[in-house]
Parts: structure tokens; sequence; C-alpha cells
């Protein structure tokens, strides 16, 4: 078999799918409470899985591929897919403690095509051209809910419907999110109390953090310093390995392949066993 290249590998979210593929998931009932820490290379890791962290988007791809509504609950459309109805989720609230309004998600809408308001609690959006697909693409965190379409960068300021809110951000070096109380998500996602992200650029330092348990996950670490280390686990193999992880680590049994980290949720749906 070719030898894959790692980084390649980890990009694509190929090594995700390998490792639902394994079934490795330490059980079926994810636990709540603990710090999950993940070190990643200077790529863009960190804000891909602090937005899966701190925002939400109208729909969501599921580990098995399957769309589902986020800050929808439902949408419909024309025979020919260019007139669009989002019914939204009532109660929502940002972290500054604002109630998810329609100016936040028209604002977003805008970005592919002509959206106002049809009721209280749904908007409308006209397409120049037809999209079937596009409750798909709006699950892209290109198009995450942020307030009246601000800004969703430094990460620092941002202010999100998601799991998370940010505690403390360096951008392009250092994330920490704290659960959110009471979020419309809970007892289905969002484990862990708080979620670090640590940027560590040098490979083999990444290793060592997580062979000594200053951090729970590691990604693109130096092989050659975790091979044959007991308590970890490595995907998609040893031999190659594009993710390290601790024993004490619960994954669900499917992992979103599209992308690396568990298509960016891994904040959501990942815990600590």
């Amino acid at each position: 078999m070719t030898r894959m290249d790692r980084r390649a590998l980890f990009a694509s979210g190929a090594a995700a799918a390998l490792l639902a593929a394994t079934g490795a998931s330490l059980a079926d009932t994810p636990k709540a409470g603990g710090s999950l820490r993940l070190a990643v290379p200077r790529d863009d890791s960190l804000e891909q899985a602090a937005r899966g962290a701190v925002f939400d988007t109208l729909t969501e791809i599921a580990p098995d591929g399957t769309l589902r509504g986020e800050l929808a609950t439902g949408w419909h459309t024309d025979a020919e897919a260019r007139i669009w109805r989002f019914d939204l989720r009532e109660g929502v609230t940002f972290h500054d403690g604002a109630a998810l309004g329609l100016a936040d998600v028209i604002a977003v809408l805008r970005e592919v095509g002509q959206a106002e308001a049809l009721t209280d609690t749904s908007v409308r959006l006209e397409l120049a051209e037809a999209n079937p697909g596009l409750p798909f693409l709006l699950a892209d965190s290109r198009f995450v809910i942020s307030r009246d379409g601000q800004d969703v960068t430094p990460l620092r300021s941002a202010n999100g419907t998601g799991c998370y809110r940010v505690e403390r951000a360096e951008d392009d070096r250092h994330f920490l999110g704290r659960k959110v109380a009471g979020h419309y998500k809970h007892g289905t996602a969002g484990w862990a109390e708080t979620f670090e992200i640590i940027v560590i650029p040098d490979a083999r330092v990444r290793a060592e953090a997580l062979r000594d348990g200053y951090v729970d996950v590691a990604a693109l670490p130096e092989g050659d310093d975790l091979k044959g280390q007991r308590g970890l686990r490595y995907y998609p193999s040893e031999a190659d390995m594009a993710l390290a992880v601790a024993s004490h680590v619960g994954m669900p049994r499917q992992i979103g392949s599209a992308r690396a980290l568990d298509d960016g949720r891994i904040a959501e749906r990942w815990w600590l066993a």
C-alpha cells in the first residue's frame, strides 16, 4: 500500500474516517466534565475547531453524513429549489445574553441570495439560481451565525450561540472555551467543561506534550517519539499517525470525515472518559 502523506491525510479528513472505521470508542455514552486539551500545528486547525465550539450554523452535517437542523428546525423550497424558507429555533441566545433574531440570520443568508423576514420565526431566501444542495452548503463554517453578521474574528471577541463561550484566546496561538450553562444542546453535545486548543508548531514537542500528559489529543505528532508508548492510540496507524489520542479520551462511534478534527466539531462531540 502506498504510504500517504500525513499532512494531506489530516487535512482531507481521511484520518477521521479511518478512526471511525476502527470502532475505537471507549463507551457508548459520553460523560460530562473535565477539560479536553488539543495540540495542533500552526495551520487552520485552531480556527476550525474553535469556530465549531463557539458558533452554530443553520444546518449541520452529522458524522454519518446526514443533514440535520442546528439553528434551523426545518426548511422548505419550491419545485425549482430557488426560493427557500427556514424555520428558526426559538429560545436561543448569544454568549453575551442577546436573543438570536431574524436579523442575525438574514445577515448571513444575504451572502447567498435575497433574504427577508417571513414570520417572527422564519426567513425567506431567494436565490439567483436554483441550488438543491443549499442546506448542505449552509452547514459550512463560512456561514456561522453571529450577532448582526458581525465579523467572527478575532476569536477573543467571538460571540456565537455554540456550546462554548470564549474565555481566553490568542489568534494562531491559544484558545480556551468554557461550556455554556443551559445550552439548547445540553445532554446531546458539549461534554467537557472546558475545551482548550494549544498551537505547538514543532511535531516533536506536540508528541512530548501528549506523552507527558499536558494535552489529550495531538494532531500530526512526530510518530517516532510515540511508537510503542502505552496508553495511547494512533490513527490511522502507529506507523503513519495523523492523530494520537490518550486512552482516557472518549470518541463517538462515528466521526465526521469531510474535514479534519471531526469536521471541526471535536469540542462538541468528544469527551473525557
